[in-house]
Order: C-alpha cells, then structure tokens, then sequence
C-alpha cells in the first residue's frame, strides 16, 4: 500500500480529502497546504508509486495509479474528497472513472485527459548526473542541478525527494524513464463521473487549452473551471494561498 501522511481529523460534515502528487514530487510537497487545510478536515498526502517512501514498482501506468489509490481509500475509509495535480490529477481522473463511488469531490490541477508530447526524461539525466558521493546538503544538489540547465524553482522541488544521509534519490528512476510514455499520455477509458469536479489551472500555464474541454466535459459532465492568475504549472507553489482558498471554497460550497 502507498506510503501517507495525515494531518487533521474526520468530521461528519467533510470527508477526508486525498492529495495525490506529481511526477517526481511526493506528499511533503504538500506538506504547508495540507496543515492548512486540516484545521476543518483530515488531509491525506500519499507518496505514490515508485516517489518517497511507497514500494518500488515495475510500472508506472495510471491504471496502476489508480488502484493504488482506490486501496488507500478502501484503508481509511471513503467516498473522500480528491485533489491530483499533474501526474497525480490523471491517475486521479481515472480512479474517479474507474471507481466513481468513492470520490465525492474532484479536483484536477493543471492537467487535462489527454496525452501531451512534451517528455520529462531530461529531468532524469540530470538528477543522475548529480555526483551525490560529494553531496553534504540539499543545496549542493540543487547547485549542481543548476550547472546541468534546471531552473531554480525545480532544482529546489527535485532536491525535496533527495535523501542526503542515504546518498540517493526517493525517486524509481529507472522505472519512471521506461514509463514515462504512459506518464506522458492517456490511457483509452471509457465512463462518465457525474460528481462535481474542478479543473484548476494556472493562468501562466499551457497545459490545459479551450480544445481540451469537449473531451474533458464528455467524460467529467460536472466540470468547471478556473484559474489562478500569475500561476503556472505548479499553482500550488507559485500561489500557494490562493490555490487553498480555492480548494476549501469549491470543497466546503
């Protein structure tokens, strides 16, 4: 089962709500967000397959994905409330369509049904490319990610699933690069999820474009939209207060 940490407690009223991560993050990404929602409900941030502390996997599909969750719900207790961004939002997005049941509210962050072109193999490259033999503090890591062409903002997300005593990453490598045309696309899936489900986008951000939305309404009905302006791909680090106020309105209406 995937690795978790909960903040918060249960109450009648809101059900706990999930929040599933990226490519290469993990639920303490998620960590300030989810302190400060868990002060009207429990906040489940699960490291998924092959990121942070969860089991090591052959696969990376979001069939995969989505089992692995749908396990987590049936371990705490469902329907819940559910928040995926980027990879997380599409495995989200086939749970919701695979097992409508046990989500009440979706909500998926910069990411859309589809298959994009852009790959994220590089990213890879250049975290074996960090001599983590040298490496004392995160920071070094970050510095020397820096010298291979990733930008700062990311240089400090990657170096977050970097375990410094250990002399490794908490990432599956080997098994996200061989994957990562199923990261990149979308399964075939047929089903409806009726419930109520938001696409919260960053207004910076191309990953979610008005061509998308026949496709996204014709398997999320429910859907609506919204941005957050000055936000791009990871909204939640580049507005952190706006996309929490933007979670707790649309979960609490």
């Amino acid at each position: 089962m995937l690795s978790f940490t909960e903040f918060g407690e249960s109450t009648a009223a809101r059900p706990p709500l999930i929040i599933a991560h990226g490519l290469y993050g993990s639920g303490r990404n998620w960590g300030v967000i989810a302190k400060r929602l868990s002060d009207t409900r429990r906040i489940i941030t699960p490291d998924m397959r092959n990121h942070g502390t969860s089991p090591r996997e052959t696969t990376q599909s979001y069939d995969d994905m989505a089992e692995d969750l749908a396990g987590l719900i049936a371990h705490i207790g469902g329907p819940v409330d559910l928040c995926g961004h980027s990879m997380g939002g599409k495995a989200a997005m086939v749970l919701a369509l695979r097992h409508p049941g046990l989500i009440r509210r979706l909500i998926v962050a910069d990411i859309a049904p589809v298959p994009y072109n852009h790959t994220q193999a590089h990213h890879i490259t250049a975290m074996r490319g960090v001599d983590l033999g040298t490496v004392t503090r995160r920071s070094e890591a970050a510095e020397q990610l820096g010298a291979q062409g990733v930008e700062p903002a990311l240089q400090s997300f990657f170096t977050q699933s970097l375990d410094v005593a250990g002399k490794r990453w908490l990432l599956n490598l080997d098994t996200l690069e061989a994957e990562m045309p199923k990261i990149i696309g979308f399964p075939e899936i047929t089903g409806i999820f009726q419930n109520p489900t938001l696409f919260l986008t960053g207004g910076n951000s191309d990953y979610v474009l008005p061509e998308y939305r026949d496709r996204i309404k014709s398997l999320f009905p429910a859907a609506r939209f919204a941005k957050l302006p000055g936000a791009g791909h990871w909204l939640h680090a580049d507005k952190p207060r706006e996309f929490e106020a933007a979670v707790r309105a649309y979960l609490d209406a």
